[in-house]
């Protein structure tokens, strides 16, 4: 790989790593208001929604990680 290909994927695992931080403040957040939700709430449709919410978001974290390992592994 020439110096150029390196370049924009280093660029590129750094756009990704930012994004992946911001997703992780986000998922924290939806933790937070989950673990804050009434015990009478658990159950509702509204604690589902942010159980939900959670486990998507760290879907979303485990693929920006893969996709963050998969560009070091290229950049080699």
């Amino acid at each position: 790989m020439n110096k150029i290909r390196r370049k924009t994927l280093a660029e590129l695992y750094e756009e990704l790593a930012s994004i992946k931080e911001r997703l992780e403040t986000v998922k924290e957040e939806e933790e937070e208001y989950l673990e804050n939700i009434p015990e009478n709430l658990q159950g509702s449709e509204r604690y589902e929604k942010a159980e939900d919410a959670v486990s998507s978001l760290e879907d979303a974290v485990s693929s920006l990680e893969e996709a963050l390992d998969s560009i070091e592994a290229a950049k080699e």
